[in-house]
């Protein structure tokens, strides 16, 4: 089996154009990071009887998610630079929906994906007892179920490895659930930190990205129908938000290595 390892902003998977029996086993067994190839998971690509090319995405764990942002951006790489087709408009098939994408091809290969997201769903905040600590979070779902926490102050001291599993695996989100901790830093720049369903700590999460702006144009924080800088760990991430609930981002994506798994 061939596979090609790309991230955008940090968030790796791995791709495949094809599905296996079992997309899930592989997942787990190839996105080991000691004794696989090492990533958040894996991305399976095929045809789609309804868009250009269909998506599935499966986390380290095995668990599949319904949409990813960044990986998305990558999928719309990976079948322009592999030749599979020479449109630079795309739709791609996703558990969340069909999603529109517009490559931006640079000497020939992609370097920027904008992807229309769809309509983002903003639920009134929920304040959930952490051991002991009394945490206050917003609900949001951009194609995937996410929590945001703002910070005024301090989100790099946050230990999210700690909150994020708990909020994650928290009752109140019996199906899990995507955790981002955010602070605004300035006029449309923010600073986010993930903490992911199924992978934990990712340098990005692009519907993640989304969440968080809606959220924060959703209560003033930052402007409708305004491009916000999302700062992440593994770069930044270009995301409007208008008010009817629709949502645009834009970010690159990159090769890592192409590789081959043989199973005896």
């Amino acid at each position: 089996m061939h596979f090609t390892k790309m991230h955008g902003l940090g968030n790796d998977y791995l791709y495949v154009f094809g599905e296996p029996k079992d997309p899930s086993k592989l997942s787990v067994t190839l996105s080991d990071r000691h004794f696989g190839a090492g990533s958040d998971g894996m991305i399976w690509i095929s045809k789609s009887d309804v868009a250009d090319f269909k998506m599935r995405i499966f986390n380290s764990d095995g668990s599949e998610a319904k949409m990813c942002g960044n990986g998305i951006r990558c999928v719309g790489k990976y079948v322009y630079d592999k030749g599979y087709t020479d449109k630079k408009n795309l739709k791609i098939e996703t558990l969340s929906g069909i999603k529109n994408l517009t490559l931006n091809v640079v000497c020939g290969k992609v370097k920027t994906v904008s992807v229309e997201m769809g309509k983002s769903k903003v639920e009134d905040d929920v304040t959930l007892d952490i051991e002991g600590e009394k945490i206050t979070l917003t609900p949001a779902e951009v194609g995937n179920p996410h929590a945001v926490i703002i910070y005024e102050t301090g989100v790099e001291d946050v230990d999210i490895a700690r909150i994020g599993s708990k909020i994650e695996h928290h009752p109140y989100f019996p199906d899990g659930v995507n955790v981002e901790f955010v602070q605004k830093l300035s006029e449309n720049r923010i600073r986010m930190r993930v903490w992911e369903r199924g992978s934990g700590i990712t340098m990005a999460c692009g519907t993640g990205a989304c969440a968080a702006c809606a959220v924060l144009t959703s209560k003033g924080i930052c402007d409708f129908g305004t491009p916000i800088t999302v700062e992440l760990d593994g770069g930044s991430l270009t995301v409007i938000t208008e008010r009817e609930g629709d949502v645009i981002m834009r970010g690159e994506a990159e090769l890592i290595y192409e590789g081959e798994y043989t199973e005896c």
